[in-house]
Parts: C-alpha cells; sequence; structure tokens
C-alpha cells in the first residue's frame, strides 16, 4: 500500500475565506432583521454578534470533536471530502439563494426575541458543524479556526444588520450567492492543491 500524501496546512486567508463563506448566511439573516425591524437598537447589533458568531464558533468545535476520530480512517482521500462538503454546502446556499421567495415574517416584536434569536442562529450554523467535520483532515488549528469564524460571522452580522436597513430587501439573497460560490471556490482550491502536491 502506497503512503498516502501528507496533508497541507490550511493558509489563514483560506481560513478567513472559509470564516467568510460560512458567515454569509447569518450575514443574510442580520439583513433581513435590519430590514424589518423600525429602529436599530445597541442590543440589536449586540444579540446578533453573540448568538450568531457564538453559534458559528460552538458548531465547529463539535464538529472538529468528531473529524478528530475519523480524520486518521480516511486521510487518503480527505481533500475528496473537503471538497465535497464545501461544494455541497455552496451549492446549497446558491439554490436557497435562487428559490427563496417571501419568507414568512415574524412578528415585529418577536424579531430579535431570545427563541427567535436561538432558532435562527441554529439553522445558520449546521453548516458550520459539517464544515468542523473536515477541519482535522486539513490540519487546521483548532482556536484560530474557531475565533476566525466566530469573530468574522459576529463583525459580518453586525455589518449586515445595518446594511439590511439601509439597502433593502435584495441583499439577503445576495450575500447567499457570494458565500455559496467563496465555499465552492475553496473547496476546489484545496481538491487542487492536494492533486498537485508531491
Amino acid at each position: 500500500m502506497e503512503p498516502s500524501a501528507p496533508s497541507i496546512p490550511m493558509s489563514f486567508s483560506s481560513l478567513l475565506a472559509l470564516a467568510t463563506g460560512l458567515a454569509m448566511d447569518a450575514a443574510a439573516v442580520s439583513a433581513a432583521r435590519g430590514l424589518a425591524v423600525p429602529t436599530l437598537r445597541a442590543r440589536h447589533f449586540v444579540l446578533v454578534a453573540v448568538f450568531f458568531g457564538g453559534f458559528q464558533a460552538l458548531m465547529p468545535l463539535l464538529g472538529w470533536l468528531l473529524g478528530s476520530q475519523i480524520g486518521p480512517l480516511v486521510a487518503a482521500f480527505d481533500h475528496w471530502i473537503a471538497f465535497g462538503l464545501l461544494g455541497g454546502i455552496g451549492a446549497k446556499m446558491l439554490w436557497e439563494a435562487r428559490s427563496a421567495g417571501d419568507q414568512p415574517r415574524a412578528p415585529r416584536d418577536d424579531l430579535f426575541g431570545l427563541r427567535v434569536m436561538l432558532g435562527l442562529a441554529i439553522a445558520t450554523s449546521i453548516d458550520a458543524f459539517a464544515v468542523g467535520v473536515m477541519l482535522p483532515m486539513l490540519d487546521a488549528r483548532l482556536g484560530l479556526s474557531l475565533a476566525t469564524i466566530g469573530v468574522t460571522t459576529a463583525l459580518l452580522s453586525m455589518a449586515a444588520l445595518l446594511a439590511g436597513r439601509r439597502f433593502g430587501a435584495l441583499l439577503g439573497r445576495r450575500l447567499d450567492a457570494v458565500g455559496g460560490l467563496v465555499l465552492i471556490a475553496l473547496g476546489v482550491e484545496i481538491l487542487v492543491e492536494h492533486l498537485a502536491g508531491p
């Protein structure tokens, strides 16, 4: 049996691109919140940063725990797994951006309610769990990965909240599409780097 090719550590630029792509779901939801709420207050920015940034950091940690167990078993084809996961998540985001119609809105009083925010945070961070599974296979550093994903999501969610208030309803779909393209491109980059490696 031939030895598997050595894994290529994930660069910070690739990690930042990954974090940006993952953040787009949360940013799109934040933009919709900003569009719907009559007046933005400081607590709204705190809520989207804590809930979306926090869950986007927590879910990859859970995925990491799983990935660290299965990583050694799939080391020979981990780049294909990364490509498939990122490509699938990106394609899902593109499909959702294309097919999203008018979604029912929560009552205004509930837009930033704790239960509503918890549900949105979980829903927008499921993809981050899948990405967390593959991070050990890419030799990505756990602390740096979680911090980058969480902080990036928090910052972009706050920016999207403000942008949604100012720029209107189409912003959310466009953010999902951008995020999907970023993740697909990153998956292709990882696959090409491994196939072209020594």
